[in-house]
């Protein structure tokens, strides 16, 4: 890993001594697979959020449906303020649990383009609750959707007939034939005379009388209800790869490769477009956009990443259409010689806000760039992530594994960043300056059961690697004697927003860890 200008950065002194490396534990997971079973593609977990609070978790899949996950630890032992105010620590791990799950998307057909709309969930993305109701937003390709999910009462009506034995003579209602007119009284007696018939000696107890049951509705239980609140359809002409909600509660953008919109929460019908870097010829085209996040503060600035490795920096208030950033983020090219594979590389897959706002993490490739936005000369770290498949980059490419879009999250401290790689491996790094903590871990029940070299050391030659992979073959070995797999890769991960706690999909499992 390298460091520039850190101090400078906002980031703790290097005089002060970088905390120990986190020693990371297995804590539950969701839906792990046995030796062997199949994974159907519609089970692939694609999208991973924790809320504000870290109480609740939610998860997307392929096949269009979100799974909420709820804090099981705190809910037990009372509210997470009640446990502040008697300065009681939670000793135990955090515990989540299932909480309910719904169909958010249903795959569609475009048949003005003749295009096939999947149904996979792409982001979600947590709103503000409100009245004990959670909101989501969540997205495929094409379509964003307001989820509300609360507990409803289930109402059910109580015993209603009249009392049998105090009925008069065979007028309760749940004797009465259906064969003969009957005439039905106020209060609900009726008599077996024809109505022609009803005489006036038939005496009416005044008040009424006591054994007749009027129906009364009781919730007796409550069951979780989602219920979508808004559809926002129709505004991107290009696969959306980006949801992020703004500091005001009131407003959102979606970004696909080359606009971004503006939306207000309350109108589905209506978005802004406040970037497009739509050249007027496409054969113009050079670079996409990838990823983009407002601010955590901040409503008026967001960030988006391009395919050529920049972060631009805007401010809403500048114009109306933020075409024109106020400042550009990225790594200036060492002077060697450029290979067809180094612009794909340098695309940067994801960017994640620092809580305080200072910092931005972006993910590309081969490594993670942690971003000062007071410093746009260059990133103040970099972490190599799995140099050793530079010299693999022509098979990856073969096996389209090359253009894998691997997530990143940070530490709610700020102190370390995470990410994943293949092998279902992910790695957390130390943010401190001087920080040697680079850890790896695998996603499974015994997550230190791997352990790769330092990335800083340097790659062997292709001629050391103990088995020679032929073009465009999924599995191999690196060059510490690892063996490697391109078809099993964490690309999804979350880190708790206020303890040392991630959660990361493998496949259709979601393993959660703590230290």
């Amino acid at each position: 890993m390298n460091w520039n200008g850190a101090e400078d950065a906002g980031l703790p002194a290097a005089s002060l001594p970088p905390p120990p490396p986190l020693e990371w534990k297995f804590s539950q997971v969701f839906g792990e697979r046995t030796a062997g079973e199949e994974v159907q593609e519609v089970d692939i977990i694609s999208a991973i959020e924790f809320d504000k609070s870290g109480d609740h978790l939610a998860t997307g899949d392929r096949g269009g449906r979100v799974v909420l996950f709820e804090r099981a630890d705190v809910r037990d032992r009372g509210s997470r303020r009640d446990l502040e105010r008697q300065d009681y620590s939670i000793s135990r791990h955090p515990e989540f649990r299932y909480k309910t799950e719904f169909q958010s998307h249903e795959p569609e057909f475009d048949y003005l383009k003749s295009l096939e709309i999947e149904e996979k969930i792409n982001k979600i993305r947590w709103c503000q609750t409100a009245n004990g109701a959670l909101f989501l937003l969540s997205t495929n390709d094409k379509t964003i959707k307001l989820w509300k999910v609360h507990e409803k009462k289930v109402k059910r009506i109580s015993k209603m007939n009249m009392d049998d034995s105090q009925a008069i003579g065979n007028g309760s209602i749940a004797s009465s034939s259906a064969n003969s007119p009957r005439a039905y009284l106020p209060n609900g007696g009726c008599s077996e005379r024809p109505y022609n018939h009803l005489s006036s000696d038939f005496l009416f107890p005044p008040g009424g009388f006591p054994s007749l049951h009027l129906p009364v509705v009781m919730c007796q239980e409550t069951s979780l209800v989602a219920r979508c609140r808004r559809i926002y359809a129709h505004a991107h002409d290009y696969h959306i790869n980006s949801i992020s909600n703004n500091s005001d509660g009131e407003t959102f953008i979606s970004a696909d490769d080359l606009r971004i919109n503006l939306w207000n929460l309350e109108i589905s019908n209506q978005s802004f477009n406040i970037v497009d870097v739509k050249p007027a010829n496409m054969e113009d085209l050079t670079e996409v956009i990838t990823s983009a996040e407002f601010h955590p503060t901040h409503c008026n600035m967001l960030a988006y990443s391009s395919s050529k490795g920049s972060i631009r920096l805007i401010d809403l208030r500048q114009s109306a259409l933020c075409d024109n950033h106020f400042k550009l983020f990225e790594e200036h090219e060492a002077p060697v010689p450029k290979s067809f594979f180094t612009e794909i590389i340098a695309s940067i897959s994801d960017i994640k806000f620092a809580k305080d706002g200072r910092h931005i993490l972006s993910r590309d490739y081969m490594t993670l760039k942690l971003w000062d936005i007071n410093m746009d000369s260059g990133p103040v770290a970099t972490f190599q992530i799995h140099e050793y498949l530079r010299p693999k980059l022509c098979d990856l490419y073969e096996n389209d594994s090359i253009f894998d879009k691997f997530e990143c999250c940070l530490s709610g401290d700020g102190l370390r960043v995470a990410t994943g790689s293949y092998n279902n491996l992910f790695r957390v790094f130390g943010c401190v300056p001087e920080s040697t903590e680079a850890t790896t871990l695998e996603a499974s029940k015994n997550p230190m059961r791997r352990h790769v070299q330092n990335p800083a050391r340097p790659a062997r030659s292709l001629g050391s690697l103990t088995r020679v992979v032929r073009r465009g073959e999924a599995t191999g070995v690196d060059a510490n004697g690892n063996s490697y797999d391109f078809t099993t890769k964490l690309l999804h991960l979350a880190w708790h927003p206020t303890e040392n706690s991630i959660a990361c999909a493998a496949a259709n499992s979601l393993y959660m860890y703590y230290a």
